[in-house]
């Protein structure tokens, strides 16, 4: 046939040569629909071959080949050959599929491993069968029972995107062969074959591939030559033939000679393939007594001889009942022990624990009698394990009798000689083993929190893998997931071991591991829904009181510090002083529904820190092996701590109720689980509304007697409860602002949720409201989650955007669909489905997988983290969506009345949560938007990286954390911007990384003095398309050679023109102090291209033409520290009036050692910039750092805050350790360090853990981005610390020497810089000004609250003797407001006078809200905070909403506070009316001429700077006396307010004044009017005396 492609192909196909080579368009964007098939269908034994032409990394998975019965003339192509139906064969990866369901894992070779120029090619041969040929090498049989009119398939996929036909004939040295088979068939047919030509057939065989003949010795033929048809079992044609003999011959099958033939050839090639690739101990045997008919139980096939083909007299020496005990074993023949199997796969080794039982070919292993004996179940691989192969299982069978559970690891002892041991920690030499979370060598414990996930918790289902990387190092791997290093110098030959132990009964090796696996593994690490299925629960076994047969009282099975006494009703902690933890009881029955468990704290304690945790767990408190604290269980339990609500060990809510850690004895806490599945927390009997749902029935109460709780009783009488809502979701609403409200009200919107059914890859958590893809930097697709009902007429569905990677093209899609989720078979992405489906793709309407229209008002592709989409359908059947709250407009019409809202977690997009559903947000998931960095930025100049600005244009994407760009689309809509205005003589340089010469034009670089900070978030339609047309703000630049301003020319063939730059080259702008421009290539100044350059300008550049990928390879300038130095308030630094030539006692030393940090780290840190630069790139902790060289007596070491992320709480901490830190197993946070460790954490110091000051320095939880802290051991060796140059003073003292600096990234600290030198302290933009209740509580780490009592820390301002502040709260005693009004807990009061703004660094403006603006800090006040309702959304609300200033008078306090508002009612219109009318333009003093005086409503006043709200006029001066200085004093006062936004009008000032109030506000925009009941919110109290 003629090796040609069918011209019909996949929608992305181009095909060329004479349609012998084709080629999938798009491949950086596009990833499937590359089908591509035969001309003419295959004849028998033609080998169709392809060569693979070039391929992209861009993906996972590669080429796919096989055949189909489908006709391509009529076929339908689907995205991807596994999609083929209808008698169709595929070879993907390693495994082979009929019909997209696997039908033979680890066959052949792995395809997605080949490169380009290998060669892959497809055969049917004369018999039926499927054969793969990779390299002129035939892989076996793949398929049997294959009809006989098939076309070749080859699906360019993934990474493959050209192949090109070589051949389509059969292979020269087996033409023959293959006639020879069908003329033996034929003969076959008419007459069996006798023994002894399967001998001759085997030999000849053998001959035919090895080229010699080697004749198999007597002994090992014997159970073939003598056993007859009947006695062999049958082997059916639809089979694929075997490599080795099975494991059992049953005794009434029945074998035809050319079926015993298939076996035998087989296993015979196999044997010698074998042999060759070094197998130098292999047998064959026929051992009675483990393998074939001969034994007693016929589990195995391999034989018990070790010295080669034998083994025929035990093998003949059968004293069982089966019926061919007589003649031998007749299955006997297999792989000797000794060595490798015969196809090389990892199984079990043959020799193995005493309580083991091997099957399934060696690869599953089961310990017997697991309800009676929990050891004895160690099993070994049968050869050791080579660099980088993944040895993975799959736990088959728990129970749930034993404490512990698997345990899984290497060794170097060989399983032959090894006296295997009870369990495998109890080995003392050459072993590694996960146990746990923690990692065992020679069986003691080296790493005690290896990994988040313990294996004790694993449950049927789940994977555990490793690996011994080529490095050494030996990685585990959690159900796909690496879990980091566990040890680096692993020795060379290992084998891998597993110990079936306690609660583990039964795994199975997992084969399908080395290739992108789409067909397994749903759901598999986060059980959000119910985390035990799958294991075994067995029945209570205590017996019931008759008496009280119902009876909630505590389980005798208590926490190892705790005690149970009253009958079972009191627990208590009897050594409540000495200890603080494993103080946790358990109900002793599972609660019903709705029953409400609630105990009374009879006991506190003053010692610790931390209080009563109450909650419910799936685990019956019979079996369970109780921890230190219930938060640190990692599996089905929900637990009410603090003020939070933690699932599994994770924050699921953060602000949610009444604090457990401030109640008393006599207080009472409860928990009750609702028949909905609701979970609901009472404090003093006030429900605190829900805190999760579908927690599973039969879930046991818990509490947690922690810290100050000594003893608690449980409550009988509940009358005294209120009754609880019926609604489970009521609650306050968590609306978005500026979204439109559902027509159907709160309670209606509040039951959206996330349909339970979903994807393979997504993931449903936070009680349907949160939607996350798993395995997001492997998996792309399949995450497709819909409405759990249809939308009403009008309604919103919103979804805010939580979590991104940059790994992938595409981002999130959007849309409705009117199929029922029961109904649908979720596709890889919802653009698949070809009918009732309307979704919107980048910026693309799509109906039914079809575009039906382009360039919709918005791109979903340019969304960021924090974005929100919405989508509505209205009453007449249009669909609308919005983004941020803004409508853009008619997608579509026509719409069915019933449709589900859908959101595809596609490519760059991993999670998002429902915005307008009740409760707040789950953020314990929720991560800035930090993405994966693809290699590391080495910044050859001392400082922070450049970044890039959020604001681009349309066609670009960022990565490395705003570090590069890249052009996705097109050759223009690439405009960049640096993140930050540039410095004088600062220099910001790129490196050009890829270029595309299909375009003509490249890189244009330039200065422009456009905002953009000022542009929309989305769309970005504003931004011109190229650099050339940007002329809304003055920009200077270099296009080619020609310099413009604004577009016009300036000069021409000013330097070497910038389109001849290629890969590598570099790139940079500088505005110089003489107001001019230079443009750098490769580091070499061009000179002034322009002159009379603006001041603030940022630096410009458009990725345009042939130029698609750039990144930043400079740093900001690192500046002079003496110029702007801030004198020191501690008493040990110079005063103002000394000599410059005196130094100070404890001045550092002028010329440091060159520091830099040390590889050996947290396992979440990644290092940069020479080692100079440290960022933690996951979670909130494991981002421990040391400095590689020792810091020297009398220097300073200085670093710089360059990230935070307020999704998370506290903070860094830093210090000194004593001791090396070479070989340090890092745990997962400093606190766990115990051993000669100096720590500073918020504003305390601690030495090995333990708490030795209060009260020091400033507290580092609130030091903002740009901060530089240091630390310095003096000559004394007294520790101190350094906050932007200033010495805080003695924190400890006895530091040794040597010691290294110490940094922990944890919580909001995210990335860190040595300064190189000394660095003043710069106040950088914050994200966040910490005004907030949300430092509570420390984020929750395993060991965290073993190691530290934490105490609230003191006020933020690190000025501990302001005096200005305490004027300030003398006048505000004197006004005798009620405390009650106040927040009591001092640190969120902050002073704006001049010292204490500019020592914590602050700037005078931020941005607040959604969307954002700005506003200004009260500088020159002093705000005392405002105690907040305890519903109230207070971290949404100040996030979301605006922040504006309200000035009144001092009279008119009491009333805003009684009413907790700024009131638009005329009872309260102090509010609205001014001391002093004024007639001016804008002013709203008169009501209109036709208005109902009754019904006006007044109207407040606000402005976003203080500097208009609190003018006199609007906050009149009182004098008073103050009572220390009896001196006479003004002071004005007004409130910091929280305001909705869409709740005011923004107008201008209403006094007449001409002269600018702000710099930042025009006078036309500087008041706000606003007459909404509901639309503030106080926040704090602000006041300034004179």
């Amino acid at each position: 046939m003629a090796a040609e492609l069918h011209p019909r192909s996949g929608k992305l196909i181009g095909l060329s040569n004479s349609n012998r080579t084709a080629q999938r368009n798009q491949p950086v964007q596009e990833f499937n629909h590359g089908l591509v098939l035969s001309r003419e269908p295959l004849r028998d034994r033609d080998v169709f071959t392809v060569r693979i032409d070039k391929k992209v990394n861009s993906w996972s998975g590669s080429i796919e080949i096989g055949v189909t019965a489908l006709d391509p003339a009529a076929l339908d192509f689907p995205s991807s050959a596994t999609g083929l139906k209808g008698g169709s064969w595929i070879v993907s990866g390693c495994s082979v599929l009929k019909d997209g369901r696997s039908v033979l894992e680890e066959y052949g070779r792995d395809l997605d491993q080949l490169g380009e120029g290998d060669r892959v090619g497809i055969q049917r041969n004369g018999r039926g069968e499927l054969h793969l040929w990779v390299n002129g090498q035939d892989c076996g049989t793949a398929a049997s029972g294959l009809p006989s009119r098939l076309w070749a398939v080859v699906d360019l996929y993934g990474k493959c995107t050209q192949v090109t036909v070589v051949s389509c004939e059969p292979p020269p040295d087996t033409e023959g062969e293959e006639h020879e088979e069908e003329e033996e068939e034929r003969e076959e047919e008419v007459a069996p074959a006798s023994p002894g030509a399967l001998m001759t057939e085997a030999c000849r065989d053998h001959e035919d591939r090895t080229g010699a003949l080697v004749l198999p010795t007597v002994p090992a033929l014997a159970a073939v030559m003598n056993g007859s048809a009947e006695e062999a079992p049958e082997v059916t044609r639809g089979q694929s033939r075997p490599d080795k003999f099975p494991n059992n011959f049953e005794s009434d099958t029945v074998l035809t000679e050319h079926q015993l033939f298939d076996v035998f050839n087989n296993a015979i090639v196999s044997l010698y393939r074998s042999e060759g690739e070094g197998g130098e101990d292999l047998g064959i045997g026929s051992d009675s007594s483990r393998g074939g008919t001969g034994s007693s139980n016929g589990a195995r096939g391999a034989g018990g001889n070790d010295n080669g083909i034998g083994g025929g007299a035990e093998g003949g020496s059968s004293t069982n009942n089966s019926p061919s005990g007589s003649s031998g074993g007749t299955a006997g023949m297999s792989v000797g022990s000794g060595g490798m199997t015969t196809n090389d796969a990892l199984l079990f080794h043959e020799k193995c624990g005493t309580l083991i039982k091997l099957s399934n070919n060696n690869k599953t292993a089961e310990r017997r009698r697991p309800l009676d004996e929990f050891n004895n179940g160690v099993v070994m691989t049968n050869r050791p394990l080579r660099h980088n192969e993944m040895f993975e299982i799959r736990i088959d069978k728990l129970v749930d009798k034993w404490s512990g559970s698997i345990e899984i690891g290497v060794t170097t002892h060989n399983p032959n000689n090894l006296d295997y041991p009870a369990t495998m920690t109890n080995l003392r030499s050459g072993t590694i083993m996960m146990s746990g979370c923690g990692i065992l060598t020679n069986g003691k414990g080296t790493r005690r929190e290896y990994c988040e996930f313990s294996l004790d918790e694993l449950q049927e289902g789940d994977h555990i893998g490793l690996m011994r990387k080529a490095s050494g190092a030996l990685h585990f791997y959690i159900n796909g997931i690496d879990q980091g290093v566990a040890a680096n110098q692993t020795p060379g030959v290992v084998y891998g071991v597993v110990d079936l132990y306690g609660m583990a009964v039964k795994v199975t090796i997992v084969h399908n591991h080395n290739h992108s696996d789409r067909l397994r593994r749903n759901n598999a690490i986060m059980r959000a829904l119910s985390p035990d299925v799958g294991r075994p629960r067995p029945a209570l076994s205590l017996t019931p009181d008759p008496e009280a047969p119902d009876r909630l009282l505590f389980h005798p099975n208590c926490g190892q510090k705790a005690a149970i006494i009253g009958d079972g009703r009191t627990a208590l902690r009897p050594h409540a002083t000495d200890d603080f933890n494993h103080g946790v009881v358990l109900s002793n029955r599972p609660l019903h529904s709705n029953e409400v468990f609630q105990v009374r704290i009879d006991k506190m304690v003053d010692k610790w820190a931390g209080s009563i945790e109450i909650g419910v767990t799936t685990h019956n408190p019979a079996y369970l092996q109780l921890p230190s604290t219930m938060t640190n269980l990692r599996s089905g339990t929900w637990m009410m701590t603090g003020n939070g609500v933690m699932h599994n060990g994770t924050t699921i809510l953060d602000e949610y109720g009444h604090n457990l850690d401030r109640l008393k004895a006599g207080d009472t806490v409860g928990v009750v689980r609702k028949d909905d599945g609701s979970l609901h927390f009472f404090v003093n009997g006030v429900p605190q509304g829900p805190a999760a749902w579908n927690v599973p029935p039969s879930v046991y109460a818990v509490v947690d007697l922690y810290g100050q709780a000594a003893q608690a009783t449980i409550m009988d009488d509940m009358a005294d409860l209120p009754p609880l809502p019926d609604d489970s979701s009521e609650g306050p609403m968590a609306m978005s602002p500026g979204s439109p409200c559902s027509v159907t009200g709160a309670s209606a919107a509040s039951d959206l949720r996330f349909h339970q059914l979903h994807g393979t890859n997504a993931v449903i958590t936070n009680g349907g409201r949160t939607a996350l893809r798993q395995n997001c930097r492997s998996e792309f697709n399949d995450a497709i989650v819909i409405s759990n009902r249809c939308l009403r007429d009008g309604e919103l569905f919103e979804i805010v955007i939580q979590k991104m990677v940059d790994r992938w093209s595409g981002s999130i899609e959007a849309g409705v669909t009117a199929i029922r989720p029961e109904e649908l078979e979720f596709p890889n992405t919802m653009t698949d489905i070809d009918y009732d489906t309307w979704m919107l793709s980048g910026t693309a309407i799509m109906q039914d997988g079809n575009t039906m229209r382009n360039n919709y008002g918005c791109d979903l592709d340019s969304l960021s983290t924090g974005s929100r989409i919405g989508m509505m359908r209205t009453a007449s059947g249009d669909l609308h969506y919005y983004i941020n709250g803004v409508d853009q407009g008619v997608a579509c019409t026509g719409l069915p009345p019933e449709v589900y809202a859908v959101i595809d977690l596609y490519g760059q997009c991993v999670q998002v949560s429902i915005t307008s559903s009740s409760g707040p947000l789950d953020n314990s998931l929720c991560t800035s938007n930090i993405t994966e960095k693809s290699f590391p930025i080495h910044s050859p100049v001392a400082g922070v990286a450049h970044r890039l600005h959020n604001k681009h244009g349309k066609n670009v994407v960022l990565l490395g954390d705003g570090c590069q760009a890249v052009r996705v689309g097109g050759y223009a809509h690439g405009i960049v911007f640096s993140a930050k205005e540039l410095k004088t003589d600062e220099l910001f340089e790129v490196k050009i990384n890829e270029v595309d010469e299909q375009w003509s034009g490249s890189l244009r670089i330039g200065l422009t003095t456009l905002q953009p900070p000022d542009l929309p978030s989305c769309p970005l339609s504003g931004l011109s398309p190229s650099l050339t047309q940007l002329r809304s703000k003055v920009t200077w630049l270099l296009a080619g050679s020609e310099v413009r301003r604004n577009g016009v020319l300036q000069r021409q063939n000013y330097a070497c023109s910038l389109d001849r730059l290629t890969v590598g080259n570099r790139v940079g702008v500088k505005r110089c102090s003489d107001d001019t421009m230079h443009i750098f290539i490769d580091g070499e100044d061009m000179g002034p291209a322009a002159t009379a350059v603006a001041k603030n300008v940022y630096a410009v550049l458009d990725l345009y033409g042939k130029v698609t990928a750039l990144s930043i390879v400079s740093s900001t300038v690192v500046e002079d520290t003496e110029s702007v130095k801030a004198p020191s308030l501690s008493s040990d630094s110079c005063s103002e009036g000394e000599e410059d030539t005196t130094p100070c006692e404890n001045e550092p030393a002028l010329v440091p050692m060159s520091m830099a940090f040390l590889e050996n780290h947290g396992k979440n840190i990644q290092l940069s910039n020479q080692n100079l630069t440290a960022a933690r790139v996951s979670s909130y902790n494991q981002g421990l750092l040391v400095t590689a060289q020792a810091l020297p007596r009398q220097q300073l070491f200085q670093f710089q805050i360059d990230r935070l992320n307020s999704s998370w709480t506290s903070s860094l901490s830093l210090g000194v350790i004593g001791h090396s830190p070479d070989r340090l197993n890092f745990p997962s946070t400093a606190c766990c360090l115990k051993r000669s460790v100096w720590l500073l954490q918020r504003d305390s110091v601690f030495h090995n853990s333990l708490k030795i000051c209060e009260n020091y320095g400033p507290n580092l939880d609130t030091c903002p981005e740009g901060t530089v802290l240091g630390v310095l051991v003096d000559a004394n060796g007294c520790l101190h610390l350094y906050v932007n140059g200033m010495d805080q003073g003695v924190a400890a003292q006895d530091i040794p020497s040597p010691c290294h600096p110490l940094i922990d990234l944890y919580g909001q600290c995210e990335q860190v810089t040595i300064v190189t030198n000394h660095v003043p302290a710069v106040g950088a933009e914050s994200s966040d000004v910490r005004c907030q209740g949300d430092m509570e509580k420390a984020d929750m780490v395993d060991g965290i609250k073993e190691s530290v009592c934490w105490t609230p820390p003191p006020e933020v301002n690190p000025n501990k003797t302001c005096e200005y502040q305490a004027l300030c709260s003398r006048f505000k005693e004197l006004l005798t407001l009620p405390d009650g009004y106040f927040n009591e807990d001092a640190k969120y009061n902050l002073c704006y006078c001049e010292s204490c703004h500019k020592l914590r660094g602050d700037e005078a403006y931020y941005k607040r809200g959604e969307p954002p603006r700005d506003y200004a800090l009260p500088f020159g006040w002093c705000r005392f905070a405002l105690r907040i309702k305890p519903h109230c959304e207070v971290s949404n609300t100040f996030k979301k909403w605006h922040i504006a200033y309200h000035g009144t008078s001092v009279g008119s306090l009491r009333r805003a506070l009684d009413h907790s508002q700024l009131l638009a009612a005329e009872s309260s219109s102090v509010f609205s009316a001014s001391p002093v009318k004024v007639e001016g333009h804008g002013s709203y003093g008169e009501p209109e001429e036709n208005s109902a005086p009754e019904r006006e409503i007044p109207r407040v006043r606000l402005s976003p700077t203080m500097r208009y709200s609190g003018l006199e006029v609007f906050a009149p001066k009182v004098q008073f006396r103050d009572p220390r200085s009896l001196r006479c004093h003004h002071a004005q006062v007004g409130f910091q307010v929280c305001v909705r936004p869409g709740s005011y009008k923004v107008g201008p000032q209403s006094l007449g004044v001409s002269e600018s109030l702000d710099p930042r506000f025009s006078n036309t925009e500087i008041e706000w009017i606003t007459k909404e009941k509901g639309g503030t919110l106080l926040y704090g109290l602000l006041i300034r005396v004179e």
